[in-house]
């Protein structure tokens, strides 16, 4: 079996897959990784194996076991561990398993149990799709005969009646077709005066005293419904009329490009040493390739600050120190320049996620940042905290904005104290996006 076919079993693994990619998640190599291409090393990976028939006593896997040895261990054979060189001298090369953004994020669905829709924005095209809309004109191609046939059906069974029964109404002593038609009237029986002068001219004087009463034209003469007239007869004739036609014509469908920018901005002082930056990375790598996967078109933006902020390129932003200061607030400001600018929000979806440990100027946190998280439009704005040594006395910027914004889904803040902790830090922003 190749390394193909190999994956493609990976594919299929489940569980075990999805716990493989937590772990890859918390403790893996991300710097393997790019945007647009995941690679998970194959070591990780549970391949699986061949398990031959042990009551099959030729081909492939036929041997001469002697007592005692173990069974499905590998004996050793002649050559095997006979070069020269201390043991452990050089590493093998590990192959990768190269997971496209779009199967990471459906993984990570999986894994988490999100929901996330993405939004369109950008009107890219119109199209025509199924002919669901009706106008009174078009052309005779699209006329909606069905529908125009059911309004004619009805109007007939409202008013169609029984000429045959009418007829014997009319021959009641004393009635004539002024009171045969008050009397269908009431009846619901819609026949028209002129009908029944027309239709009284024709009878006979002598047969025009033919009965004494209503009561008695009902005992002695059969009425039928229009339903059962239809039933019988069938249909001969159906009422159409002009404002019964509608032309059908295709709804129009705008089709909407995903796109998405993910603003990340991360504390580059003096305070962030590396476990905080790894942590960052940690929980920052897998929430764009998340994002990726999820829209048509993502771009990010890097934005690094201590008491100032600056725009970075991504393969600086997860290792870039300064010695200065912290002003988060610096960092929004750019943040909302930039989205301002290039990403305006009736076309871009967006995401701003910042990151650090916690430490800021003083009142900075409520006099400038959370008034600006307010006024950026945003899918989602999200603060993680890296602590893994212990919290600074200081370091309340979490806390303050946790506390400001609460159960809002519109603002996630996550805990990262550990790799352990990454996992858990992605499922509280993501599905506090997926609940918005």
């Amino acid at each position: 079996m190749g390394l193909r076919e190999d994956i493609e079993r990976y594919r299929e693994v489940g569980e075990d897959k999805r716990q493989d990619l937590a772990d890859f998640i918390q403790y893996g190599d991300l710097g393997q990784s790019l945007p647009d291409e995941i690679n998970i090393p194959i070591k990780i990976v549970d391949l699986p194996e061949f398990a031959y028939d042990q009551m099959d006593k030729g081909g492939i896997g036929q041997g001469d076991p002697d007592v005692g040895d173990p069974v499905g261990e590998p004996q050793p054979q002649p050559g095997d561990g006979d070069e020269e060189g201390d043991p452990g001298d050089e590493s093998g090369e590990h192959d990768y398993y190269e997971m496209d953004p779009e199967e990471f994020a459906e993984e990570l669905d999986d894994e988490l149990g999100l929901d996330l829709e993405p939004k369109g924005k950008e009107v890219v095209e119109e199209k025509e799709g199924d002919f669901t809309d009706m106008t009174r004109t078009g052309p005779d191609s699209t006329l909606d005969f069905e529908r125009m046939f059911k309004e004619g059906l009805k109007r007939k069974l409202a008013m169609d009646f029984d000429p045959d029964f009418l007829e014997e109404v009319l021959k009641i002593d004393g009635w004539g077709p002024d009171k045969t038609f008050d009397w269908a009237r009431e009846n619901s029986i819609n026949v028209s005066k002129h009908w029944l002068e027309e239709a009284y001219k024709q009878i006979p004087d002598d047969e025009k005293t033919t009965y004494e009463s209503i009561e008695e034209v009902e005992e002695s003469v059969p009425h039928r419904s229009t339903a059962q007239k239809i039933k019988e007869e069938g249909i001969r004739h159906v009422p159409f009329r002009k404002e019964d036609e509608r032309y059908r014509y295709p709804e129009i469908i705008e089709e909407r490009e995903k796109n998405v920018v993910v603003v990340n901005i991360r504390d580059v002082s003096g305070s962030m040493r590396e476990k905080k930056r790894e942590l960052v990375e940690r929980t920052f790598t897998p929430l764009d390739w998340y994002l990726t996967g999820k829209y048509d078109n993502a771009e990010f933006v890097y934005i690094a600050h201590d008491a100032e902020a600056w725009e970075v390129e991504r393969d600086e932003f997860f290792g870039i120190r300064s010695g200065g200061g912290t002003k988060i607030s610096s960092a929004y400001e750019l943040a909302a320049a930039i989205l301002d600018e290039r990403y305006p929000w009736t076309d871009w979806n967006r995401y701003v996620f910042a990151a650090g440990d916690s430490e800021n100027s003083r009142n900075d946190t409520s006099e400038n940042v959370i008034p600006m998280m307010d006024e950026i439009p945003a899918n989602l704005h999200a603060y993680v905290e890296t602590q893994p040594d212990g919290k600074a006395i200081n370091a309340t910027h979490a806390e303050e904005v946790d506390e400001h914004f609460g159960e809002s889904n519109e603002v996630a803040v996550s805990y990262v104290n550990s790799p352990e902790d990454v996992t858990d830090a992605i499922y509280e922003i993501l599905s506090t996006e997926a609940e918005s």
